[in-house]
This record gives C-alpha cells, sequence and structure tokens, in this order.
C-alpha cells in the first residue's frame, strides 16, 4: 500500500493497494491523460508493462525501457555494449552450479531467490560450507526457483548517483556517498552529501556512465544508480528508473528540487539543464538511518544486505562530523558520558579501530572491553577493564557484562561481528546477538559498524 502523507497537495487521495487493477480503476473514473508511475517505489514499476499493455498512457521513460532496466539478463547485456562494468553473476537452477560458479568467481558472494525484491532474504556468502547451509534453509533450488549469485566486492565504496533526464539526456545529478561499505542496504546506510571521500576520477567515471545509462534507456524523468567502488575502478549494482529514497535529501541538501524538474520533462513542459553548483567547504548534509529495534522483539540489531532501517533523518554541518553528530542525536541516539563498552570480531575491525579507541581514553572516557578485545588493546596500551560475556551467576558483579548493561552502567556498547561470517538461524544463540540484543532492551546505545 501506498499512502500520500500530504493530502493536502492532491485533489484527490485514494487509499488503496496498488495493483494492476485499482489504477485502471483510477485511470477511467478520473478520464486521466496519463499517469506517473515512478514517485511510488518498487510497486509501480513493476506493472509498468501490464498497465501500458492495457492501453495506459505512461508519462515519462517508456515501460519497455524500464522492463529492461529491470530485467537482469537485458540490463546486463546494455552494459556490456556500453562498456560499463558490472560484478559477476548467474541465475542458477541447482546446487552444483552454484558451486561450480563460486568456485570459478571466489568467495565471498551474495545470494538471493531470483524472485525476491528489495534485499528479502539475501545474504552473503563465504565458503562452500555457508553456501550449502543457505541453500538448504533459506532457498529450494530449481528449474521454478533459481537463485542468482553474484560476486561479492569486499571493502569497497557505495556511491549513490541520483539524476533527472529528458528524452535521454541528464540534466541534473547529485552523487552522495555512503559512509558503510558495500554490503549494507542502501535504505540503512548513512549518506553524506556532498561527497566528502571520493577520487574526482571516481566521480567522473559515474557520471559518464550514467550519462551512458540514461541515453541507452531514453530516460524521462528520474532515475538512480548504485555503484560501487575500489581503486577507482567503478561496477554498477543496479539501476531503477525511478525516485529514490535520496531524492528528498538531495534535493533539500542543494536546494534544487529534482522532482520537479522529473515532473516537467515527464509532463512535456519546457525544463533546463542546471548550471553547475559552487557549493560551499564548510556546507554538508547527513542522512542517518533511524531504526526500530526496541519494538522489534529479538531481531538482532545488525545491518546488512536485508533493509531494517524504518526511518531516517537529514541534518547539517561545517563538516561531516558535526552533520552526523547532530543526526545521531536525532534519531534518539545519546551521547556517552562516561563508560563505553568493547567487543571487536575481526582483528581488522580492531586494528581500523585502534585510533579512535585511542582518543576515546585521551578523552577520558572509561573504557571496558570483552575477551579478546580487552587483550588487544591492552597489548596495545589502552587501559581497559575486562568484562565476561554471560558469565555465569555466581560471577562477581565487577566483571559481568550482563550486569553492567541491565544496570545501566554502559552509555555505549560498540559491537562488531566479524563480517565473514555467514548469517544463519543458529547465529542468534550466539554472545554477540546475546549481548547486542541485551543492549537494546536495557536502551543501551548500541554501534555494530566499524565505519
Amino acid at each position: 500500500m501506498h499512502v500520500v502523507l500530504d493530502y493536502d497537495e492532491a485533489d484527490r487521495l485514494y487509499f488503496d493497494h496498488i495493483t494492476q487493477e485499482t489504477i485502471l480503476d483510477i485511470y477511467d473514473l478520473e478520464k486521466s491523460s496519463g499517469v506517473i508511475i515512478s514517485m511510488g517505489g518498487q510497486v509501480p514499476n513493476n506493472i509498468a508493462l501490464p498497465l501500458y499493455r492495457s492501453n495506459v498512457r505512461i508519462l515519462g521513460t517508456s515501460p519497455e525501457m524500464i522492463d529492461t532496466a529491470e530485467n537482469r539478463y537485458k540490463f546486463s547485456r546494455m552494459l556490456d555494449r556500453l562498456g560499463v562494468d558490472q560484478p559477476e553473476w548467474k541465475e542458477l537452477t541447482s546446487t552444483d552450479e552454484a558451486k561450480g560458479f563460486c568456485d570459478k568467481v571466489g568467495y565471498p558472494v551474495l545470494v538471493r531467490p531470483s524472485y525476491v525484491l528489495s534485499g528479502a532474504a539475501m545474504n552473503t556468502v563465504y565458503s562452500e560450507h555457508d553456501l550449502h547451509n543457505y541453500l538448504d534453509e533459506a532457498a529450494a533450488v530449481s528449474k521454478d526457483y533459481p537463485v542468482v549469485i553474484t560476486k561479492y566486492i569486499e571493502n569497497a565504496k557505495e556511491i549513490e548517483m541520483d539524476a533527472v533526464a529528458n528524452n535521454g539526456k541528464m540534466i541534473g545529478h547529485f552523487i552522495s556517498e555512503h559512509v558503510e561499505n558495500a554490503g549494507v542496504h542502501s535504505g540503512d546506510a548513512t549518506l553524506i552529501l556532498p561527497p566528502q571521500d571520493l577520487d574526482p576520477e571516481t566521480i567522473r567515471k559515474i557520471e559518464d556512465a550514467t550519462r551512458k545509462i540514461g541515453d541507452a534507456l531514453n530516460v524521462t524523468g528520474p532515475y538512480n544508480i548504485q555503484f560501487i567502488a575500489k581503486d577507482n575502478d567503478i561496477k554498477v549494482i543496479e539501476c531503477n528508473v525511478r525516485a529514490a529514497r535520496s531524492f528528498p535529501f538531495v534535493s533539500k541538501v542543494m536546494g534544487l528540487d529534482l522532482i520537479e524538474m522529473a515532473t516537467k520533462a515527464m509532463t512535456g513542459i519546457p525544463v533546463r539543464e542546471y548550471p553547475p553548483l559552487n557549493i560551499p567547504a564548510d556546507y554538508v548534509g547527513v542522512k542517518v538511518p533511524q531504526f526500530s529495534f526496541s519494538r522489534l522483539s529479538g531481531a538482532d540489531p545488525v545491518m546488512g544486505v536485508e533493509m531494517a532501517s524504518t526511518g531516517e533523518v537529514a541534518c547539517f554541518g561545517r563538516t561531516k562530523y558535526e552533520a552526523y553528530i547532530k543526526g545521531l542525536v536525532s534519531t534518539g541516539f545519546k551521547l556517552p558520558k562516561k563508560n563505553i563498552l568493547l567487543s571487536i570480531g575481526s582483528f581488522k575491525d580492531k586494528m581500523e579501530m585502534l585510533p579512535a579507541v585511542q582518543s576515546l581514553h585521551k578523552l577520558g572516557y572509561k573504557l571496558f572491553a570483552t575477551a579478546g578485545t580487552a587483550d588487544f588493546f591492552e597489548e596495545h596500551g589502552i587501559p581497559v577493564q575486562f568484562l565476561e560475556a554471560l558469565g555465569d551467576e555466581h560471577q562477581r558483579q565487577e566483571y559481568s557484562l550482563t550486569h553492567a548493561l541491565a544496570n545501566n552502567l554502559i552509555d555505549l556498547y560498540i559491537n562488531l561481528p566479524s563480517s565473514n561470517k555467514f548469517r544463519r538461524p543458529a547465529n542468534y544463540m550466539s554472545k554477540g546477538y546475546r549481548t547486542r540484543r541485551m543492549a537494546v532492551d536495557y536502551s543501551t546505545p548500541l554501534v555494530t559498524n566499524v565505519k
């Protein structure tokens, strides 16, 4: 169901499911001269071709071109023709085929049923053992129910491009960078605009690829492309020929209404390409996700390829750090005053966190940590008090993580799970999950991503 929140803006508001039948009924009732489908999320795009075949006039990009972007085979062939790179992928109908493809491209890989949208049922798989577990538990692989496996590029940056085109010519665009590495759903990612850490060559390649794709699809209206970049090499994750959830954010930050531009283009009103904007160096916008794990009993509060956020906040600052802190506080996150608990899974994450933890110590925070994490930071000269994760009931309280969380003695819990673990139901019995869940249940602010 799609709900227009600002009903004062519309002549009429229909509160109903977006289906072909409903749209046809409204189209006939209103004696409509055309339908704009690119502002309603993914569902209208899914029914673009059926509506077109029912003689509904679709304004903007043609339904055939929308289908080219939505159909992974057609879109992949188009990218090949354009010389635009993409991660290796394949649709597979048996476990043996899946294993063979993974052996060819190498682990890790991203696996999902081919009929699922918006990240649902996706998982990152790091070994053959994990692959078999996923296929046994999450997907029955057959010709009727194939799985799509994509090479997962580790430690790559994800970049969002929001653009408007008119008859295939790009007339407006903004690039946002994700704080989190690729692998976190774009709806859960923290976005920075203007981008602060992108190489000019990466930006040039992204703009060039966006122009090529908009021209090849003959886009009229909004479109959104997600890229991954590593060492100035860019690859296209996907292209949505519609407005993405980032459109309001980029329009607000840059002071240019992309939706107005797109609407004019789609309705045939003359619209000009906007001139380059001069953005002050001390002006940054950051979009921060809002989560509701406290209301979702038992949910594991970590970010991944499935979307988990329920809202978002955008704030401005002179630097990305200032804007981020404002956004974080606006979501209800309480900044720590004294005690911080650390539990960091991988050695790589411990090394990446070392300068930040040294800074926390110098700022006067009292640091606590679980086994392994405590040893690492002690070895690097940072005093840390050890806490036992989920010890027995006879354990002394000053060494009990459970006691510290239950009595609100911890102001911030930084829990970074090892990223090379396949998330299966057994994970919900792990100490990491149970302590993360405990933090949420006792209203302790929690951070679960190293970035």
